[in-house]
């Protein structure tokens, strides 16, 4: 069984929510959850992301009813009609031109999670022994860590933190990194915007799933840490918990 949450929040700066993101739970062993963080100025950055998980969840809704044969295939087939619909309205658009939206999400059948990222929005998978990150941001300073430039603890203050190399909807055609990853009971992910994990570091997650209080009020006490820090962008959360 799979039990889901979802929030989202323009946060305390900006004028307007740029993120989407979608949750659904249609069976006891299946569940698709999918977070985009917009951008591209004040109109179009909305459009992007919304437009994106729109398009995403249509291709997840037009198969037949039941477990997907081949998930990770779904996702990335998902991802790529979204890209696309991005990417035309972008060309096509004058006030939408040069927009696009990052991508994370996740289809969990059973005890086995399929996930795919564009961009910097990202995939939390946590346990009793801890927590871990299964996504790679597409980031500038991402990349200065893996070179070993800079240390991770760096990273979260450096100045370019927010330049991503690759965004849905930028090219005619996107490459979306994908991962399989068991779970077990008593496990969750977590996918939400760098509005998020900007301003929690991974130990303050780990905490609030799982000593913070109930699961269901989990997305909305890491929103109010996040609303207490300033949350100078928007904030979105999805949480699945493994039974």
């Amino acid at each position: 069984m799979i039990h889901a949450w979802g929030i989202t929040d323009k946060g305390a700066v900006r004028q307007q929510n740029q993120d989407g993101f979608y949750l659904d739970v249609p069976s006891e062993r299946l569940a698709v959850g999918v977070v985009c963080d917009g951008m591209g100025g004040a109109k179009a950055g909305n459009i992007a992301s919304l437009l994106a998980v729109e398009t995403f969840v249509e291709t997840l809704q037009s198969l037949p009813d039941g477990a997907p044969e081949d998930p990770a295939e779904l996702l990335a087939q998902a991802a790529e009609n979204a890209n696309s619909a991005v990417f035309h309205r972008a060309s096509t658009e004058p006030d939408c031109h040069g927009m696009g939206t990052t991508m994370v999400a996740a289809l969990v059948e059973d005890h086995t999670a399929y996930l795919l990222n564009i961009g910097d929005s990202r995939a939390y998978h946590i346990s009793g022994g801890g927590i871990r990150k299964i996504t790679r941001d597409h980031s500038l300073v991402e990349d200065m860590v893996v070179r070993g430039q800079i240390t991770p603890d760096e990273a979260r203050n450096h100045p370019q933190k927010n330049l991503i190399t690759r965004a849905l909807g930028s090219e005619a055609h996107i490459r979306a990194d994908l991962y399989r990853e068991p779970l077990e009971s008593g496990d969750y992910l977590l996918l939400c915007s760098d509005g998020l994990s900007n301003l929690l570091t991974d130990q303050e997650l780990l905490f609030e799933v799982l000593h913070g209080g109930v699961a269901e009020d989990c997305c909305k006490r890491l929103l109010d840490v996040a609303m207490s820090r300033g949350a100078p962008d928007n904030v979105t959360v999805v949480l699945l918990e493994i039974l």
